[in-house]
């Protein structure tokens, strides 16, 4: 009696690297889709600074000023009375909300003054500057 144990070619011991292309594809494709969704604010070019505090709130309302002198609250444009009219809203369902500001670098200090004092107007305790820390 004679077992055929078909053609002498055996188990095949490669690895088929085609479900892993494709899965590090599509992490590829999403992670590319969803990081500038995590940005929040508008996307301006923040100052330089050496010495730079660490977080103290963990969610701020994140004001921004662009370089056209353009205000934005998070991702929404708004001129001056809208924009003390939204912080006021903002702060009135969080009073202890820390506001922070991202001024473009280019701007001139009044600029950014003219921001904090509209913030303090909508009732914003404490206003921080947003900057980019560098290395000493």
């Amino acid at each position: 009696m004679a077992m055929g144990l078909g053609s002498g070619k055996g188990l095949k011991s490669e690895i088929n690297v085609t479900p892993l292309v494709d899965v590090v594809l599509v992490l590829l494709i999403i992670f590319m889709v969803v990081t500038p969704l995590l940005q929040r604010g508008k996307d301006v070019t923040l100052p330089k600074a050496t010495q730079v505090e660490g977080e103290g709130a963990t969610n701020p309302l994140v004001v921004s000023v662009t370089v056209d002198k353009e205000l934005w609250v998070e991702n929404r444009r708004f001129d001056d009375d809208a924009f003390v009219a939204v912080v006021a809203q903002a702060l009135k369902v969080a009073p202890g909300r820390r506001v922070l500001l991202k001024g473009d670098e280019r701007l001139a200090f009044d600029d950014v003054r003219r921001v904090m004092r509209l913030a303090r107007e909508a009732g914003a305790k404490s206003v921080a500057l947003g900057v980019e820390a560098v290395a000493k």
